[in-house]
């Protein structure tokens, strides 16, 4: 039987590959982007379907939902990030809200519009890509490293426990979060350290494809438990 995956954010960066590789594991898989042209794009160079689906927008949401009957696996891929040098007192504010609806109520809205889909699999995986800069415990860009990042560390912070409470509610599915780690997502990332894109994908990936054993409810880099 052939399985079937979402992927939000698929239209460039990290979405696209995570939705590539899952493509090239024999799944369906629909490519969604805030709109139809770029979802179109990326889901001719994946082999994917394309959907419009916005996360910030209700309506795209139940929209989207309402096109797909059967899902196993939601990848809660879409992300905005504020401004990096941003600190608790420099932070534009707008820019903090703007990123907290991306980042933390996206993927609550879009969770909920898709679990009834998710329950019709017997293997069901909800993944949302979070960030080492949300983590306590990440000592090159956690929470500890610094005040800098402080909205988009804040945003990942909170998805990062909102995927603790939600595995907790969901004991049927494979719930987590995975940290896809510095991604050379950006011109000049590579420079910096960032490694490529299809190799921060796979740490995605691996908590997609999840058996019905699998850890649920946790923090993942790589398939190893990250810090929270």
């Amino acid at each position: 039987m052939i399985e079937t995956a979402l992927v939000t954010g698929a239209g460039r960066g990290i979405g696209k590959e995570v939705a590539r590789q899952l493509a090239e594991r024999g799944m369906r898989v629909w490519v969604t982007a805030r709109t139809r042209e770029a979802a179109a794009a990326a889901a001719t160079e994946v082999g994917g379907e394309p959907l419009v689906l916005d996360v910030t927008d209700p309506a795209s949401i139940d929209g989207a939902a309402a096109a797909v009957a059967d899902l196993d696996v939601l990848v809660n891929n879409a992300a905005s990030y504020p401004d990096w040098g941003a600190t608790a007192l420099t932070a534009d504010l707008d820019e903090l809200e703007a990123a907290w609806r991306t980042n933390v109520v996206g993927p609550w809205l879009v969770t909920r519009a898709f679990v009834p889909a998710l329950r019709r699999s017997p293997n069901p995986r909800i993944v949302t890509v979070t960030s080492g800069s949300g983590s306590h415990g990440d000592e090159q860009f956690g929470l500890s490293s610094g005040p800098a990042m402080t909205p988009y560390a804040v945003t990942k912070a909170a998805a990062n426990a909102w995927t603790r409470k939600l595995a907790a509610e969901l004991p049927d599915m494979r719930v987590n979060a995975v940290d896809p780690g510095l991604t050379a997502t950006a011109p000049g990332m590579a420079e910096m350290g960032a490694r490529p894109v299809p190799e921060g994908a796979a740490s995605v990936v691996w908590a997609a494809v999840l058996d019905q054993d699998g850890p649920t409810g946790g923090f993942f880099r790589d398939g190893v438990p990250h810090p929270w």
